[in-house]
C-alpha cells in the first residue's frame, strides 16, 4: 500500500511524458510541412503530377504515395484477415489447448522478427517466384508488397482474433451445441456474427499497423514514385521517407514536401487507429453487458 503513490506517480508521468511527446511530434511536423502546404498548394495532390523533386522544374506530388500507402496496407489486411480467423478458428475449436498455447507462443514469436528478416525473404523468395513464374521484368511490385506485409500482419491478427473467439465461445457455444446444433454451423451461424464487431476493429488496427511499415515494404515494392497498380511498381510514403531525408536538403521545399507527406500519413493514421479505438470500446461495452 505504501507503495500505491509511487506507482501513481510514475504511471502520471509516464501518461504526461507520452502526451507531450506526441504532441510535440505533431507541432514539428505541421510546421515544417506548412512552406509546402503554402507554396505548393494543391499541386502536392494532382492526379496529373508527378515526383520530380530534383529536375529542371520541380514538383512535388505526393498523391502517388498516399494511394500506394493506403492499397498496399488494404491489400495485406484483406489476404491476412480470413487467414488470421480461420487459423484461431481452427485454433480454439479443433486443437487442444495445450497444442494451441504453443503453436500461439511460436505465433507470437514471429511478430518479433525484425522487419528487414521479413524483406530479405520476400526479396530472395517472393520476388524471385514473381520474375520466374509471373514472367515478369522484375517481381518488385505492389502485389509482392502485400504478401508480405500479409505475412507480417498474421500474428497480430491470430492473436486479436483467437480472444475475442474464446469469449464468444463461452457466451454461445455450449446453448448452441445443447440445442442440437453441429460445430461446424454454430461456428458459421453463432460465432462469427458474434464477433463480427470484433474482426471489424481488428482490420482497422491491422490496417493502421500496415500503414506505418517500411523497411520490408520497401524491399519489395521497387519503389517508384508512380500510382500504384497491383503488379506494377509503387512507393509508400514511409519508404519514400527512408530513401530521400537523408539526402534532402535542410530547408529546401523538397524536405517539406517530404513532411507534408508524413503529414498526410499521420491524419489517416489518427483516422484508422480511432475508428478501432472506439469500435474497441464498444466490444468492450458489450462484453459487460
Amino acid at each position: 500500500m505504501r507503495n500505491d503513490p509511487i506507482i501513481k506517480g510514475w504511471a502520471l508521468l509516464g501518461a504526461i511524458l507520452a502526451v507531450f511527446t506526441m504532441t510535440m511530434i505533431v507541432y514539428y511536423l505541421i510546421k515544417s510541412s506548412l512552406p509546402a502546404f503554402l507554396e505548393i498548394k494543391g499541386g502536392l495532390f494532382d492526379l496529373n503530377g508527378e515526383w520530380r523533386p530534383r529536375s529542371a522544374n520541380p514538383s512535388y506530388n505526393i498523391l502517388p504515395m498516399i494511394l500506394a500507402t493506403l492499397f498496399v496496407s488494404f491489400l495485406a489486411v484483406a489476404i491476412a484477415l480470413p487467414f488470421g480467423i480461420g487459423t484461431a478458428m481452427f485454433l480454439n475449436f479443433y486443437v487442444r489447448r495445450k497444442t494451441a498455447a504453443f503453436f500461439l507462443s511460436f505465433i507470437d514469436m514471429l511478430a518479433g522478427l525484425p522487419s528487414v528478416i521479413f524483406g530479405f525473404l520476400g526479396l530472395v523468395l517472393l520476388v524471385r517466384w514473381f520474375e520466374t513464374q509471373l514472367h515478369m521484368t522484375t517481381g518488385e511490385c505492389v502485389l509482392a508488397a502485400g504478401i508480405l506485409l500479409a505475412v507480417m500482419l498474421l500474428p497480430y491478427i491470430v492473436s486479436t482474433s483467437y480472444e475475442s473467439i474464446q469469449k464468444a465461445e463461452k457466451r454461445y457455444m455450449y446453448a448452441s451445441l445443447a440445442m442440437g446444433i453441429s460445430k461446424e454451423h454454430s461456428i458459421i451461424k453463432v460465432i462469427l456474427p458474434a464477433i463480427r464487431k470484433s474482426i471489424l476493429a481488428s482490420f482497422m488496427l491491422a490496417y493502421g499497423r500496415a500503414l506505418g511499415e517500411t523497411m520490408a515494404v520497401m524491399m519489395v515494392i521497387g519503389n517508384s514514385p508512380i500510382f500504384p497498380r497491383l503488379f506494377g511498381r509503387a512507393q509508400t510514403i514511409p519508404a519514400l521517407t527512408a530513401l530521400e531525408l537523408g539526402s534532402v536538403e535542410y530547408g529546401s521545399l523538397h524536405l517539406s514536401a517530404l513532411y507534408a507527406a508524413n503529414v498526410s500519413l499521420l491524419v489517416i493514421l489518427f483516422i484508422v487507429l480511432g475508428t478501432g479505438y472506439l469500435l474497441q470500446r464498444k466490444l468492450k461495452k458489450y462484453d459487460e453487458i
